[in-house]
């Protein structure tokens, strides 16, 4: 049976190996970029954070720790123009996954696909950029930085392979591509070994903030100084990325109402699920080889332990992002009653941070379909037993692809197709790309 599953898995349609294959669009690294580096092992990375920060490996000192870094305020700087500018390639690093060559570190990032898990590759990206957002900011006299820097937005992960193998090594490469005052934008790539040579997995890139030491409010950062055509460029895109976010942002449902064209579209499917045997209009009928929104939806509960704190004693938002992909992908697979794999991964907010003890519940909603496309949206909130408040923490969007043809996905109430309406829209504006 399982043979027969595996094998059914290596016949893919033509559309899933077209859309895995069709590559990503980030910008390609700079000939000079990875001169002179010497790649850092993947275990080695939280670790330097710690060392940057002055953090503390055991949960019983953390307190104490934080304390210590409130004198790290006079270090900051007062404007911008006070910072001595960065190149590009100043905050380069290469990170090496040796999943091939250290067998030993391969389980931790095995599933039962005998692929990679995906959740634990966007956990090493979380602390990788902020690892490169350190190092452009890191001043030679100050052994500790008296800044926090903390992950915003994961503004769009692209994946041009299907299947991460977890027998080969695996390099992340990365640095710093766009800065403002006090933000940051980290352009990264994966890139696995095969025959030799390096082939692309995934482009991706994140928002970081910077922060005062107690991480209250913002501090400034180096300036960033292109060096070349190729780097005016990159750092233009940064540009129409901010203000591509803020336009989407502002559309958003929760602020405007639908276009005309998504009225229809609203109005259509509601047309479509009217019983027509009676004169009513809470009389409604699933069409064929559909769903009912409400019926396509997954929770889950995780206990927030310090194990999973960060280096400033919140959650870390790799972990987050970890837990809400397998929630994400577990939605899909009950969907689309097969296996999914993960085409793209965007607008990722960062809301507000989790704090160790935290209850976090998870909700996985799918919102749209089309095709084999399936788009999941997974809702992160923490519930404070205390209060029995529930507080938003982050929104995340996935975007799957199926062995078959999935069934059509139905919103039965106006909430729903607002859902509905918000996952067209993220699932075009990732078209466009792949």
């Amino acid at each position: 049976m399982l043979t027969a599953r595996l094998y059914a898995m290596q016949k893919l349609p033509s559309l899933l190996a077209r859309t895995l294959v069709s590559g990503t669009n980030g910008s390609p690294l700079l000939p000079d970029m990875a001169e002179g580096h010497l790649p850092i092992h993947v275990n080695n990375v939280r670790s330097r954070l710690r060392d940057i920060v002055g953090a503390s490996t055991n949960w019983r000192d953390h307190v104490q720790a934080m304390q210590e870094r409130k004198a790290l305020h006079t270090l900051l700087a007062k404007r911008q123009e006070d910072l001595p500018p960065r190149r590009m390639k100043d905050s380069y690093l290469e990170v090496l996954l040796p999943l091939g060559s250290q067998p030993e570190i391969r389980e931790k990032y095995l599933n039962v696909h005998n692929s990679v898990r995906f959740g634990r590759i966007l956990e090493d990206l979380d602390s990788l950029g902020v690892l490169i957002c350190y190092t452009h900011t890191k001043q030679e006299m100050q052994p500790r930085s008296p800044l926090s820097i903390v992950t915003a937005l994961v503004d769009k992960i692209n994946l041009c392979k299907k299947v991460i193998y977890p027998d080969c090594d695996i390099k992340f490469t990365g640095n710093v591509s766009w800065v403002g005052k006090t933000s940051m934008e980290v352009k990264m790539h994966m890139l696995q070994l095969h025959d030799g040579d390096y082939s692309p997995v995934l482009d991706a890139t994140f928002v970081m903030v910077a922060r005062d030491p107690e991480n209250k409010r913002p501090a400034f950062v180096n300036p960033l100084v292109p060096e070349s055509p190729e780097e005016e460029e990159i750092f233009k895109q940064g540009e129409l990325n901010k203000l591509k976010r803020i336009d989407f942002s502002t559309a958003s449902l929760l602020k405007m109402a639908p276009t005309a064209e998504e009225r229809n579209v609203i109005h259509d499917i509601f047309l479509n699920t009217l019983d027509t045997k009676t004169v009513s209009f809470r009389s409604r009928i699933l069409p064929p080889n559909s769903v009912w929104m409400e019926d396509a939806k997954l929770k889950g509960l995780q206990i927030c332990h310090p194990q999973e704190r960060n280096i400033f004693n919140r959650i870390f938002g790799g972990f987050l992002m970890r837990k809400a992909f397998e929630l994400g992908w577990a939605t899909a697979c009950s969907y689309g009653c097969s296996r999914p794999f993960i085409v793209s991964v965007d607008d990722i907010m960062f809301q507000r941070p989790v704090e160790v003890g935290s209850l976090l519940l998870l909700s996985g909603q799918v919102c749209y379909t089309e095709k084999n496309y399936i788009q999941v949206r997974v809702h992160s909130e923490v519930y404070d037993a205390d209060t029995r408040e529930h507080h938003t923490t982050n929104i995340f969007h996935f975007t799957f692809i199926s062995e078959n043809e999935v069934p059509r996905v139905v919103p039965k109430t106006y909430g729903e197709s607002m859902l509905y309406l918000d996952g067209k829209r993220h699932f075009a504006a990732i078209m466009k790309e792949i």
